[in-house]
């Protein structure tokens, strides 16, 4: 499944935004020195974004397993307060951003309470909490009916929030969400994996070599930036693990069918992911090393 760019780092992160804060200089002398110089256009970025799945549809699918909630795979609110740099802050809001909606999806609402007031101060100290309301995620993730309302505004606000941070020259910010988030989605359902093996889950896994490689696509614009560089070299060590993945794709012809009078194209094209236990294992144990380094 692919979907919109925002859902990458989290259904429920950014929500009926307020005016657009316009005091640019102050946001500017806000974060540090890093700024991207690439240059990239906004669209090539915007056009490998979307492809990457949403920590959101992983989230469904445990759940869809049966698997349990479990609070210690995520990072944990207190971590917040060592997170002094923007590159550290915003890398780790993508994180807190997936485990928001993990929570949220297991109807665990009082966790999700801690998780929205850290995003809240996170967003607030890299000058885009003007994008966030509290009140209105607070309300709107209480029930599981709102998703689809809850989707289609974070989707409106966090493409505002794409591209005033790419008009300020800091797209390397939104890039770092979205690979916090990710990552963390990764390590949740490697360590679910783990504990309880389905094909499902491991085909979700091994799919993952495919983004992983826009993921990296995207980083290449950046080897100037030191941060960027440095999870950029432990994202290809990671991709090497994923070489012995295999992912093969038969195509066949799409057919139409009519569905309650309706015609509806089949796509009958087929994907198999080979993926091996020993493979999952070393892809976690890499997801974890990474992880570790972001969040501690």
């Amino acid at each position: 499944m692919r979907i919109s760019i925002v859902t990458l780092i989290f259904i429920l992160l950014f929500s009926c935004s307020a005016e657009k804060k316009t005091e640019d200089k102050e946001f500017l002398e806000s974060l540090e020195n890093n700024a991207s110089a690439s240059g990239v256009d906004e669209q090539l970025i915007n056009s490998i974004l979307n492809q990457i799945p949403s920590p959101l549809e992983i989230s469904v699918i445990l759940k869809h397993t049966g698997s349990v909630f479990n609070s210690a795979m995520l990072n944990s609110t207190d971590n917040a307060s060592k997170y002094n740099t923007n590159f550290k802050k915003a890398i780790n809001l993508g994180i807190y951003g997936t485990d928001l909606g993990y929570t949220n999806i297991f109807g665990q609402s009082q966790q999700g309470i801690k998780y929205i007031t850290t995003i809240k101060s996170l967003a607030n100290d890299l000058n885009i909490g003007q994008f966030f309301d509290v009140e209105t995620i607070a309300r709107l993730a209480s029930n599981s009916k709102n998703l689809d309302s809850l989707l289609l505004i974070t989707t409106q606000n966090f493409n505002s929030i794409n591209h005033y941070l790419q008009s300020q020259g800091r797209d390397n910010l939104s890039v770092l969400l979205l690979t916090g988030g990710w990552l963390e989605a990764m390590q949740i359902t490697c360590q679910t994996a783990a504990k309880k093996p389905t094909k499902e889950l491991f085909d979700t896994i091994g799919e993952q070599k495919i983004i992983l490689e826009q993921i990296l696509l995207l980083f290449s614009f950046y080897e100037n930036d030191a941060n960027m560089a440095s999870i950029s070299e432990d994202l290809k060590l990671l991709k090497t693990a994923y070489e012995k993945v295999v992912i093969n794709y038969t195509y066949k012809e799409s057919t139409m069918e009519i569905v309650n009078g309706v015609a509806v194209i089949k796509d009958n094209s087929s994907t198999t992911i080979d993926i091996t236990p020993d493979n999952v294992k070393e892809i976690q144990d890499l997801v974890n090393t990474i992880r570790n380094k972001i969040i501690n």
